[in-house]
């Protein structure tokens, strides 16, 4: 059991996705600096950790924080609409797992990351398009809680580029939307 334990950090760093001919495109180039701060979702793919028989996010938001360490705090929020609207928070630490910061590695429970890779984003840092290299994860963010509708397309745009089926993409209920 020792063994195991010891060679457990070995085994999950061998399981880091690197991009390649198959996986989508990430943006090259995300400054932290402008990144950090708050973002609200505008859409997202339904995830067993937003979406279930007893859960469906509404009003979500993820406000990024730099760390003195060089790591980044992420803390998600959203209200649950099938419990009256009770606040759920989630808080992680993400790191860089590339040379320009649009790869991510988050994690919300150590030992165990997931890949957060840039894929959009808005010259302003108005809005972005956030997946992961299988494809099975997907979030459109933008600084405000709603985006303008050609905003929103441009951003399902770089998505269908990238392979994904934005079908299966749903709009995330906001305050005042």
């Amino acid at each position: 059991m020792r063994r195991l334990l010891l060679a457990l950090p070995l085994l999950l760093g061998a399981c880091v996705t690197e991009p390649g001919p198959t996986t989508p495109r990430t943006v090259g180039s995300v400054d932290l600096q402008r990144y950090v701060g708050n973002w609200f979702e505008v859409a997202r793919f339904p995830t067993w950790f937003q979406d279930s028989s007893s859960l469906r996010c509404e009003a979500v938001t993820a406000t990024y924080a730099a760390r003195q360490d060089g790591r980044i705090t992420v803390v998600n929020r959203c209200r649950n609409a099938l419990s009256g609207g009770q606040e759920r928070v989630a808080e992680g630490v993400a790191y860089s797992a590339s040379p320009g910061n649009d790869r991510l590695r988050v994690s919300f429970f150590w030992p165990f990351y997931g890949d957060y890779w840039v894929i959009g984003l808005d010259p302003e840092y108005r809005w972005a398009v956030v997946g992961a290299p299988g494809r099975d994860y997907l979030w459109v963010l933008s600084r405000t809680p709603q985006m303008a509708q050609a905003d929103y397309d441009a951003a399902v745009g770089i998505a269908v580029r990238e392979g994904f089926d934005t079908g299966r993409l749903q709009r995330t209920v906001q305050p005042g939307g």
